[in-house]
């Protein structure tokens, strides 16, 4: 059976079952299917220690009776009328909710672009082992390297089904392929530990496996013989692009709609006002075509729009679904997300803006601070915005990255972090949240 008819096969029994929740008494009600199918290798020292297949349908109803809300989950098989009326029933007993609803009517996507988000490519089980041995095997045969955490590659397949019994009926498709490989440098007590990696909607998009091995094999072994470097204050902090999409997920959390309802975000209060250093856009873009986190309408069937979220550092747009927004005051903004039985809003292509200097002379116009290309633990209050996180990288010296550096905790507060960063031009959009190499002036470094 061929995905498309699969789909219309899904479709029909997520709107078959809406019609038995809205017969055993639901004044509104939705229906979604989340696709998963994958198949994956790991490797380690040149031989298969994994292999690993998988595939769900998994079905989830959500029904409203009144102001009243439920959600239950069931795998392919189950019986529609019952699993319906059960819905119903644990709606009637739940308390009342006044912000959870379906979308609005008029919020519902109609039609929706084609954004190229499914390669059909069949990537079969001895192309991954192939593939994850060959990046393997191009990071342990680079000089300096004695060991291997393992290789490892994957296909797959997600997706969403949606039917609404307010008419919306719709659903998309996006395949995922990837290589990895993590190694390590040195021996005894002196050894260092890097990875490098690649994820790609399409299979022909994907870095070479050498290329990864390779990659990952040269970080680890510019780790070796790392020192700690003292204390300071007001230390310029550059972040490597890999590290630096951890700052921009920082943004993405502190403006998402569901934190600032629950008055857990630090920038809760800040809606059009200034949050990043002037000159600074971070936006968002679900309709990006080929983009790793694009989607044609949210888990609520509305479609997305770009948006600006920061412009000039100003504030513009939280990540809103419906119950949020209401909860607000506000309207979606369709970027409702399913999670199990629950929608809750999130970011799709988030991108902090790159600048028009080259990461080169960035690091060069710094003179004296601290390359960071791996963060440690989770020192990270999103409440209050204090940030300290455990830290490695490079010294940089003169303008220049000179020797690594272990052992060490970068702290300060994002508030004042995100008023101080300068972007390099150097942003890799190929993933859903991109950032690019970022400084950031005033910070405390704790060393020896």
């Amino acid at each position: 059976m061929s995905d498309a008819v699969d789909s219309e096969s899904l479709l029909s029994r997520a709107s078959e079952l809406i019609d038995r929740a809205v017969a055993a008494g639901a004044d509104a009600a939705d229906a979604v299917v989340v696709r998963g199918h994958s198949r994956s290798v790991t490797v380690r020292l040149g031989k298969v220690e994994g292999t690993e297949a998988s595939e769900s349908d998994d079905f989830s109803l959500r029904v409203f009776v009144g102001k009243r809300v439920a959600s239950v989950s069931a795998n392919p098989g189950f019986d529609l009328k019952l699993l319906a009326e059960r819905a119903v029933a644990m709606a009637k007993a739940s308390p009342e909710d006044p912000f959870s609803s379906l979308a609005d009517p008029s919020d519902l996507a109609k039609d929706w672009p084609e954004l190229e988000l499914f390669d059909p490519s069949e990537v079969s089980a001895d192309q991954l082992t192939e593939a994850a041995l060959a990046t393997e095997a191009a990071a342990v045969g680079y000089g300096g390297i004695t060991n291997s955490g393992g290789g490892g590659a994957s296909a797959g397949m997600g997706g969403l089904v949606l039917a609404t019994s307010h008419g919306f009926s719709g659903s998309y498709k996006a395949s995922r392929f990837g290589r990895s490989v993590s190694v390590i440098a040195g021996e005894g007590t002196k050894m260092e530990r890097d990875y490098d990696f690649d994820s790609r909607l399409y299979y022909a998009d994907l870095r070479d496996a050498a290329d990864i091995g390779i990659g990952a094999a040269e970080r680890a072994v510019k780790r070796l013989n790392p020192r700690q470097v003292p204390t300071a204050k007001d230390v310029t902090v550059v972040y490597d692009p890999r590290v630096a999409r951890g700052i921009a997920g920082h943004i993405a959390g502190a403006i998402n709609g569901a934190s600032v309802a629950r008055k857990t975000s630090f920038l809760r209060d800040r809606m059009g006002k200034q949050v990043l250093k002037s000159g600074l856009f971070v936006t968002d873009d679900p309709l990006v075509v080929r983009g790793s986190s694009s989607r044609p309408f949210d888990g609520e069937g509305v479609r997305g729009e770009r948006l600006v979220m920061i412009e000039d550092g100003i504030l513009n747009h939280w990540f809103l679904s419906t119950s949020t927004a209401r909860e607000l005051g506000l309207s979606t903004n369709g970027r409702g997300v399913r999670g199990g039985t629950a929608v809750n809003p999130a970011s799709t292509n988030f991108a902090l803006e790159p600048g028009d200097v080259s990461p080169e002379d960035l690091i060069r116009s710094i003179g004296t601070g601290f390359y960071v290309t791996e963060l440690i633990g989770q020192g990270v209050n999103m409440v209050t915005g204090e940030y300290s996180r455990g830290a490695s990288g490079f010294w940089i010296e003169n303008g220049e990255l000179t020797f690594p550096v272990s052992e060490v905790t970068i702290a300060s507060n994002l508030k004042d972090m995100f008023m101080r960063i300068t972007p390099a031009d150097d942003i890799d959009r190929k993933f859903g949240v991109a950032a690019p190499t970022l400084a950031i002036e005033g910070m405390t470094l704790a060393g020896k």
